[in-house]
């Protein structure tokens, strides 16, 4: 997948995408979004196509259109940007440092219950 954020109408898009939990033609994605904009079919259908090719949409033919679908979790997402971000950084301890303290107490406790779920791997 590549490493980069999505691009405005791309993020637009997959969180569409995230939303359905399920396959969707490009006609369903560009009706939804016309409820809020004036969007072309064609715009749309580059948008998906872009995604397939960057490895965040599988499709496959149904009839004579693709249906879509996520390949990764938004949660998947967040977590390829926040590594790296933190790949980004040359004091990776300081980093850490800086993001656990800029934490909310609700964020504190998601991170205390992702930390008995996934247990940082011993390297010794």
């Amino acid at each position: 997948m590549a490493g980069q954020r999505f691009g405005d109408l791309e993020a637009v898009v997959m969180d569409r995408m995230w939303s359905y939990s399920r396959p969707a033609n490009v006609r369903e994605v560009l009706e939804d979004l016309q409820r809020e904009r004036p969007i072309a079919y064609t715009t749309v259908m580059t948008v998906m196509d872009n995604l397939h090719k960057k490895g965040w949409l599988r499709r496959k033919r149904v009839g004579r259109a693709y249906e879509y679908e996520t390949v990764a979790s938004r949660e998947g997402y967040t977590a390829k940007l926040m590594r790296e971000a933190l790949a980004t950084s040359n004091n990776q301890a300081a980093a850490l440092v800086h993001f656990l303290s800029a934490l909310s107490p609700e964020e504190s406790e998601a991170l205390r219950a992702a930390l008995k779920v996934v247990k940082p791997q011993d390297t010794a």
